[in-house]
């Protein structure tokens, strides 16, 4: 399997990156803003088609599903293409759906639709493997953490959507998203420079399905990821329903609440990526973890009275977090979560440098999973036990899943450091070595 290669890799960051950078950056805003289009229509077809908590999960689900699956594939493919020409072909393909989105009616309907403009979750892996190419192994870091910055896309969805609701009506959803994709389309195609010459001739063979899930190192980083990237997708879909429950917001409210979480937690991960490139995306992950599961161990507990028996009289305790103790948590967590996605491929750079879209594309596959099942878990939480701090419970047994995988990942690491400092000082004999 392969091992950190950095010595192996191009020096010197080609000329025309920024640019690159630039345009794959908008580009994957635009795709992530349509992949999550469901975070605020969801809202208003729960209560027009009179959906369950766990039907609305599903209903969020459906786009994250198709983008999710196909990220393996199409990644593979990308180690073997033109990623560019890809990604193109994708943002096409999406357009026919989001113009018959103001034709469907029914729960059925709504669900095909998302599953089929969900493929534009597929940006991310074709962006990674575009952006990786133009820089320098000491720049990985900062580049791939400017590029997440496009997760900020989901924005435009927050504030766009209840506008165009407002003034024009919901049929004008689906056409304005076509045009403002189409014209990205067309800046993409006409302005991204092509993929330098050493990666579309004589290309390392990408590795294949089998290669990629005998690697237990993969697998590791694809739980990771399905915390740092796939707890977002599920928080930035799950929270303005979570705000109107747990605080009778109303829909504004919960959009804007759950907006400044989105913004700040995509912006983060610019600097995440700085960081990784400074101290190892190995640390800053560690990092986040104890940062995170220390929030989520005050966001799980549910509203609780507690009432004390006296001699004289009954004492009682209302235990529970206030909106502003609530948001000043979620937007720890999404620091820290925009953090640990820019370290997470950093870490993958570090050691899959030329598999970035077999290797990123399976870890980014994993991790949108997250944004596709965890919202389903949470409806299911909260159906089954009626706590609507249901989905913090779900969020901490993944985290401290993780982090107990990474500690062991690092002791067997440290173990495996010391057996070779040990050999090369002939403090051990190798196994091969005559005695």
């Amino acid at each position: 399997m392969p091992q950190p290669a950095a010595t192996s890799l191009k020096q010197a960051t080609l000329p025309g990156a920024n640019l690159a950078l630039l345009l794959a950056t908008l580009a994957f805003a635009a795709c992530f803003s349509v992949w999550t289009l469901y975070a605020v229509m969801g809202i208003a077809l729960q209560q027009q088609l009179g959906l369950s908590a766990t039907q609305y999960g599903i209903l969020l689900a459906a786009p994250i599903l198709s983008g999710a699956i196909l990220r393996l594939p199409l990644g593979i493919l990308a180690d073997r293409y033109s990623a560019r020409l890809l990604w193109l072909y994708q943002m096409l393909a999406v357009l026919p759906a989001l113009l018959l989105l103001p034709t469907v009616q029914s729960f059925t309907g709504y669900l095909l639709l998302g599953l089929w403009f969900g493929i534009s979750g597929v940006s991310f892996t074709f962006g990674v493997r575009y952006v990786s190419q133009w820089f320098a192994s000491s720049r990985q870091g900062r580049a791939l953490g400017l590029f997440g910055v496009g997760n900020a896309g989901v924005a435009i969805t927050f504030v766009l959507v209840p506008l165009l609701i407002d003034y024009a009506g919901w049929q004008w959803v689906g056409p304005v998203y076509a045009g403002g994709l189409l014209v990205i389309s067309l800046l993409f195609a006409l302005l991204a420079p092509k993929e330098p010459l050493q990666s579309t001739q004589a290309r390392p063979k990408g590795l294949s399905l089998r290669q990629l899930c005998a690697d237990a190192r993969i697998w590791r980083f694809s739980l990771y990821y399905y915390f740092v990237f796939g707890s977002f997708l599920a928080l930035l879909l799950w929270l303005p329903q979570y705000y109107m429950q747990a605080y009778a917001m109303d829909a504004r409210q919960a959009m804007a609440f759950t907006l400044f979480f989105v913004a700040t937690s995509s912006m983060m991960r610019a600097l995440g990526g700085w960081f990784s490139d400074r101290y190892g995306g190995r640390a800053v992950n560690w990092s986040v973890f104890w940062v995170c599961i220390v929030c989520l161990f005050f966001l799980s507990y549910p509203p609780t009275t507690l009432i004390i028996h006296g001699l004289e009289k009954d004492v009682q305790l209302e235990i529970g977090i206030n909106v502003w103790w609530f948001t000043l948590l979620i937007f720890i967590i999404g620091v820290a979560q925009g953090f640990g996605r820019a370290s997470v491929y950093k870490v993958i750079h570090d050691y899959y440098p030329h598999h970035m879209g077999s290797a990123g594309g399976f870890v980014a596959a994993i991790g949108a999973l997250g944004g596709c099942t965890l919202p389903i878990v949470f409806g299911l939480a909260q159906d089954a036990l009626g706590i609507v701090t249901g989905c913090f419970m779900i969020l901490y047994g993944v985290l401290a899943l993780c982090m107990i995988t990474m500690f062991f990942a690092n002791q067997a690491a440290q173990y495996q450091q010391k057996l070779a400092a040990a050999r090369s000082d002939n403090f051990l004999l190798d196994e091969d070595q005559p005695v």
